[in-house]
């Protein structure tokens, strides 16, 4: 019989030892002691056993769970990475619709130049305000029930946008669809993360950006729709609650995070979780699993013995955690300090400005949308085969992009507009393409660099800054455009930004490629300085390789 007591599972186990490595890729990592697998493992089993024969009616209805399983464990893998990635759409609807709804809505509610910055802008900035609750939802209430909320918040601040009759409703429905935007963004990557095979992690998690560009799409095909009815902006902003409505059925069907479950203690729940996500007759997935088990272990009797504030000053004073924390917020901040943002609010308008009626703007708006969205398709295919290092030099890509579109603005229309419009619409495609691609890491590599008990914390921080930039650039792109023109703010500020941070990557990247989360933490014991002579040796093998 297995004890109830979770100290038993704790102890030494009697037998035949052996010496477990969990390989992956080409690296591996020990348990650190000797372990016999197949009883340690089984017990937990057992313990799952005895939870589901006390019943699991009040379990789910706690968990707001309907659980379904797969015959084939990597079908629910899939399942779970596509419905929660699913989320992204609502996010992507609600940036690029406000570029659609602007134009009626402007006339509507009278709104000045400021009143429309605020109302674009309010969004990233509730954001960040969702970002900060997602620490204590996530870590106190579970991560797929953190994104239960962020659901229930779309649908709030879609109602109130749609019914708007003076700006003031409308910055509350703005602000309330950010919080949500907060929330979501922080919470999914951090849940796939948690719950997917390692050698799958990058793609699934990628999955979340392909679901926010085809969001973004979308945004702009709804508003192409609704664009000549009269009233058509507030059809525009209400259309997200069908995509709300989706996302909070989808997730009823959902497991809770293992990871989370184990750090919480319930080991029974986790292993029935772990059960449903892998082939537990393998091997490989037992040995995971106990490594899961350690880790989590480990983090909760270390947070026993630490306040709150503690926790907080762990993420800056032990070096692991700084240093994922420093190497997070850098690539956060390039993906967005770029100006991906303010062109996606603005870009119906700088379709106006380089020639195109106001109708056709909204029309051709759909042409970065869509390069943006067939951006992320490689990611998700490929990220993973790749490598984390490889994928971030498409910021080599967009900034190219960038260059052509401030060209664009430069030629003269009424003498050579043909050749404005070409080198301007190439660029555009060039910039969202490369974007689409190298947004997939900004949800990647926080979701994956930080410790167990620091990952709600640090994916917090990160999703803050994420949102903060994002509202910085979106509220100050009219004065910025003003001050530095289309170009020198295309080429000079945005490309200026992307060329520093590519020599960032070159040096102080690490590759995370096919890691398990406890083997991502091995990496980030390494001093900076170690990280990039590791990566200048590998540069010189590389380019001696030719």
């Amino acid at each position: 019989m297995v004890s109830q007591e979770v100290s038993d599972l704790d102890q030494p186990t009697v037998g035949q030892k052996e010496k477990i490595t969990y390989q992956a890729s080409c690296d591996s990592v020990e348990l650190g002691e000797d372990h016999d697998v197949e009883k340690e493992f089984s017990d937990f089993v057992q313990l799952g056993e005895k939870l589901k024969t006390k019943g699991t009616f009040w379990n789910n209805f706690k968990n707001v769970e309907f659980p379904i399983t797969f015959k084939n464990r990597n079908n629910m893998v899939y399942f779970l990475g596509v419905f929660t990635s699913f989320a992204g759409i609502l996010s992507g609807v609600d940036q690029s619709i406000i570029s659609g709804a602007h134009i009626g809505m402007n006339k509507a509610l009278q709104l000045t130049q400021h009143e429309n910055s605020l109302v674009s802008s309010l969004m990233p900035l509730g954001a960040v305000g969702g970002s900060i609750l997602m620490t204590p939802l996530s870590e106190n209430f579970g991560r797929k029930k953190a994104m239960l909320v962020s659901g229930i918040l779309y649908t709030i601040g879609a109602i109130i946008c749609a019914a708007a009759l003076d700006n003031e409703t409308m910055y509350a429905g703005r602000f309330i669809l950010g919080l949500g935007v907060g929330i979501e963004g922080g919470s999914v990557g951090v849940y796939i993360a948690e719950c997917v095979p390692p050698n799958q992690r990058g793609n699934l998690v990628s999955l979340y950006q392909f679901f926010i560009a085809f969001g973004e799409v979308l945004g702009f095909a709804i508003a192409a729709m609704f664009f000549g009815i009269h009233g058509g902006w507030r059809y525009m902003l209400g259309s997200s609650l069908l995509f709300s409505t989706i996302l909070l059925v989808g997730l009823m069907f959902l497991p809770e995070s293992p990871r989370y479950l184990a750090y919480n203690n319930k080991y029974a729940e986790a292993i029935n979780v772990y059960d449903r996500l892998r082939d537990t007759s393998d091997h490989s997935s037992k040995v995971e699993f106990l490594e899961l088990i350690k880790s989590a272990k480990a983090e909760r009797e270390l947070r026993a013995r630490q306040s709150r504030i503690q926790v907080w000053l762990d993420l800056f004073t032990i070096a692991r955690n700084r240093r994922a924390l420093f190497y997070t917020v850098i690539m956060v901040s390039l993906g967005q300090l770029t100006g991906i943002n303010a062109v996606m609010y603005y870009l119906s308008t700088m379709m106006a400005n380089i020639g195109f009626s106001s109708e056709n703007a909204v029309f051709m708006s759909l042409v970065g949308g869509g390069a943006l969205w067939l951006g992320t398709i490689p990611a998700i295919l490929y990220m993973d085969r790749f490598g984390r290092r490889v994928w971030g030099m498409n910021l080599v890509g967009f900034t190219f992009g960038l260059v052509l579109v401030g060209v664009g603005y430069l030629i003269p229309l009424d003498t050579n507009k043909p050749a404005a419009l070409g080198i301007y619409l190439t660029g555009l495609i060039l910039y969202m393409g490369f974007f689409g691609a190298y947004a997939c890491l900004t949800w990647v590599l926080p979701a994956e660099s930080f410790s167990i008990g620091t990952r709600s914390l640090g994916m917090t921080i990160c999703s803050s800054f994420l949102y903060l930039w994002a509202f910085t650039v979106t509220y100050n792109f009219n004065r910025m455009k003003t001050a530095m023109t289309y170009t020198g703010l295309t080429i000079g500020f945005y490309g200026g930004i992307a060329f520093l941070g590519f020599f960032y990557q070159i040096f102080f990247m690490p590759e995370t490629k096919g890691k398990t989360l406890e083997e991502i933490d091995e990496i980030f014991e390494k001093p900076a300085i170690e990280i990039a002579k590791e990566n200048s040796r590998n540069m010189k093998r590389f380019l001696g390789s030719f």
